[in-house]
């Protein structure tokens, strides 16, 4: 089998995923990437396995919906899709997951599908013609043409590849540079700032392989890789001066690059939003800025407060915002960082060089820039950290003040200090099989809520979330004891269980989730402690969920008064 095809880069993202230990996942890369020839391959194939069908800086999406593949498969299977793909769906856990089974075991399927070995050039022509294509129907024919040429597991890939998401396999963007410089025989942090300055893992393999890093440069609407923070309880900190604190915004992380007069946007994943927020467009178009790129919080600022994020949520996907929604949920971009200012990248400077220039900017074109407190003692910080919980915000964020910017990574000079927004009783309702260290075990978790006594579902209990930390090596193991006990079907590597054991999960936020039963979800939902003492009495309910939603959004805050979180000099 040729290196080049796709068939074998799904053969790899398999292996990678039935495979323990990161340092056996990066040796199958590094005997991959040697395998391949042309640059272009070795540009598509680390593509695909860290960022998806389109590098993070294209700006390109296939914008292919959920639906319009379920259906698809549904049709390809000659199946009925709402008594069966999406029960299968449900059961799995996963759409790819479920089809890549459809597609192997249904006959009717099976004589519609023929391995052709597509080229990654050929995957690449696809996604190309689905980016330029908008209706759906074309869309959908265009997957049907490209499905019959593929076996069910480049099937699998090819979706989650499309989805511009993770593949699942235990083996992220980390493991991809650390495969690329063990390849070509480069120094990692090298390879890893190249990434970050080009935006692109496949252009910085093409570089290490002709020893190019070097001329790898920064460009302006590129998004560079966020510098990220551990929760202070995971990080000793035996000195607090060492740091500076600012308030944790209850908004959307952003990152604003802004150059004669053109200004975009892009989320903490790297997407493009800037049609939703025409109202910060505006704002950075008036300042006449040299060329800068800022991170900061996208916040819903109305009435000199911060309102929750739940608000934002109804701004956020909306790329033509009417006027009464600008009008209802008027947002502020509150910057807490600079990243490039004319010309010149601030990366390698300390926070403090970097904050310096910052204000120096500020108070030239009114900028909203965050405060920042001294810290002395964990008295300072208990009172820092009610001040911002009193305006509504989050917690607080701790920054090293030597600290350069740690793009895309998670280490000890940015910490968060914050408490989660809940918790609730719920039920296991699936267990999914874990990948990596976790293979051979159930490590993946969907999480259920009780509706039996709710008139609007014949259900018993419905999912809310799903969480797969928080527990112990030894807790895991008894709760895959008890799994083997209480399961009733299996589907792939998804088991469906009897409901019987109750987790207490905390989270940060509860979001409305239209695609859902419950119609909402949690945010960052995590065991917080598995109640071997409850039962499915003390599950909470829907309305629970729903009195918790309106609860937040209902919450007195603070005014920006005497002591603000940010400062704007209007």
């Amino acid at each position: 089998m040729p290196m080049n095809t796709f068939h074998t880069l799904a053969q790899l993202a398999q292996k990678i995923s039935s495979t323990r230990g990161n340092n056996a996942k990066i040796k199958l890369c590094v005997e991959y990437l040697s395998g391949l020839e042309s640059d272009r391959d070795v540009e598509l194939a680390t593509q695909y396995l860290s960022e998806g069908a389109f590098s993070s800086v294209s700006g390109k999406k296939a914008s292919v919906g959920y639906r319009t593949i379920a259906t698809l498969a549904a049709e390809f299977c000659e199946i009925d899709y709402e008594l069966v793909f999406k029960p299968s769906r449900t059961a799995t856990g996963s759409s790819s997951e479920t089809i890549q089974r459809l597609l192997e075991n249904i006959p009717e399927a099976r004589a519609k599908w023929k391995a052709e070995h597509l080229t990654l050039e050929e995957i690449n022509d696809i996604f190309e013609s689905l980016y330029i294509t908008s209706k759906r129907d074309l869309k959908q024919q265009l997957l049907l043409n490209a499905w019959k040429k593929m076996t069910p597991l480049e099937v699998k890939y090819f979706i989650r590849i499309l989805g511009q998401g993770s593949l699942r396999i235990g083996f992220e963007t980390k493991g991809v540079e650390s495969a690329i410089a063990k390849t070509f025989e480069k120094n990692l942090e090298t390879v890893r700032y190249a990434r970050m300055i080009t935006g692109s893992v496949g252009k910085t393999a093409v570089l290490a392989k002709h020893n190019c890093l070097n001329e790898a440069t920064f460009k302006m609407f590129s998004p560079i890789s966020f510098m990220l923070a551990s929760p202070i309880e995971s990080r000793a900190v035996s000195d607090l001066s060492e740091y500076i604190a600012e308030e944790k915004f209850d908004g959307m992380r952003c990152q604003a690059h802004i150059s004669g007069g053109k200004v975009e946007l892009f989320s903490r994943d790297l997407n493009h939003i800037t049609p939703s927020f025409p109202d910060i467009i505006e704002f950075f178009s008036s300042r006449d800025l040299p060329d800068t790129v800022l991170d900061g919080e996208i916040c819903v600022f109305k009435d000199d407060t911060i309102l929750p994020f739940q608000l934002l949520q109804k701004r956020m996907g909306v790329k033509k915002p009417s006027e009464k929604l600008l009008s209802d949920y008027p947002v502020l971009f509150i910057t807490y960082d600079l990243l490039f200012l004319d010309g010149v990248p601030l990366f390698d400077d300390s926070l403090i060089v970097r904050r310096k220039k910052l204000e120096e900017l500020a108070n030239t074109y009114s900028i909203p820039i965050t405060s920042q407190m001294e810290l002395e003692s964990k008295d300072d910080m208990e009172d820092l950290f009610k001040r911002a919980l009193a305006h509504g915000n989050e917690g607080l964020m701790l920054k090293r003040k030597d600290s350069n910017y740690e793009y895309g990574q998670r280490k000890k000079s940015w910490l968060k200090v914050k408490k989660p927004s809940g918790s609730l009783d719920t039920v296991m309702l699936y267990a999914h099989a874990g990948s990596g260290k976790r293979g051979g075990t159930y490590s993946d978790f969907t999480l259920g809520i009780s509706v039996k006594e709710d008139e609007r579902y014949e259900e018993e209990f419905i999912p809310i979330g799903k969480a797969y930390g928080g527990y112990s090596d030894k807790e895991l193991k008894k709760m895959n004891a008890l799994i083997k006990e209480i399961t009733l079907e299996r589907f792939g590597p998804t088991l469906l269980l009897k409901p019987q054991l109750v987790i207490e999960l905390e989270f940060e936020d509860i979001q409305i989730n239209k695609r859902t039963k419950a119609k909402f979800t949690l945010r960052f939902p995590r065991f917080k402690t598995i109640r071997w003492d409850l039962s499915l009495n003390d599950v909470d309910t829907l309305k629970d969920v729903e009195r918790m939603y309106k609860e937040k959004l209902s919450e007195e805050r603070e005014r920006q008064g005497k002591n603000p979180s940010f400062v704007f000099k209007n």
